[in-house]
């Protein structure tokens, strides 16, 4: 963690005013005084402000129900934030890991741990996620061999990793993929004819959505711990 992120989630210091004590001198490293704001600090470091010993605060993981039209960002744009729908104090501390289109619904988890998030989103860590898709036309039969092999999206030099397709009806399905190409879901359909007419995120990992729209809850501590394993 940078040292005056460690800082700020150690104290109720604002950002600015921590790189401020920092520069002064007025933090000390393992002894030692630290003048950069973005020296890499960890858990085993001894950090002071002013001979005050520094603890940080208990990081945050938190599940959430997408609504539609809702962007995944800390503040509005064209589309409202969801973190009008998150009521917790140091709101901004926070980030989300794996974000959805607007126009997707279901699962994102939140957190203010960047190496957990990172476990989430790193590709070679290939971390399964599970989406509910309905189609604008019937499947073909052979999709979802195409899917289970790869396939070519415009744009792309490789192959998506292989994927699985389970049929819920003619028009809908559940797709399991691993990574997280820009608007994935959407292109690999579109590489076989079809078209994605509403996605939603069900899984990511162990971790399946089980609150309303617009709903959140933290996860468990065996939840955190299942991606960290």
């Amino acid at each position: 963690m940078r040292l005056d992120k460690f800082v700020c989630k150690s104290t109720q210091l604002s950002k600015s005013h921590a790189i401020r004590c920092i520069n002064a001198g007025e933090v000390v490293v393992n002894d030692k005084v630290t003048t950069d704001e973005a020296t890499q600090v960890h858990e085993n470091n001894t950090i002071t402000l002013n001979g005050m010993v520094l603890k940080s605060r208990q990081f945050r993981y938190i599940l959430m129900h997408k609504p539609a039209n809702t962007i995944c960002s800390n503040i509005d744009e064209v589309y409202p934030s969801i973190f009008n729908y998150l009521h917790v104090e140091k709101i901004t501390e926070l980030h989300i890991a794996g974000r959805l289109d607007a126009d997707t619904t279901g699962l994102i988890l939140i957190t203010d741990d960047g190496r957990w998030s990172y476990s989430l989103t790193a590709p070679a860590n290939q971390c399964p996620k599970v989406y509910r898709v309905n189609l604008s036309k019937e499947l073909k039969a052979d999709v979802a061999s195409a899917f289970e092999k790869g396939v070519q999206l415009q744009g792309e030099k490789e192959l998506t990793l292989p994927a699985r397709l389970e049929n819920i009806s003619l028009t809908e399905v559940l797709l399991t993929i691993t990574e997280g190409k820009f608007h994935q879901v959407k292109r690999m359909f579109a590489s076989v004819g079809n078209r994605v007419v509403s996605l939603h995120r069900e899984k990511i990992g162990d971790i399946y959505l089980d609150v309303a729209v617009g709903q959140w809850r933290y996860l468990s501590d065996d939840e955190v711990q299942s991606f960290k394993r």
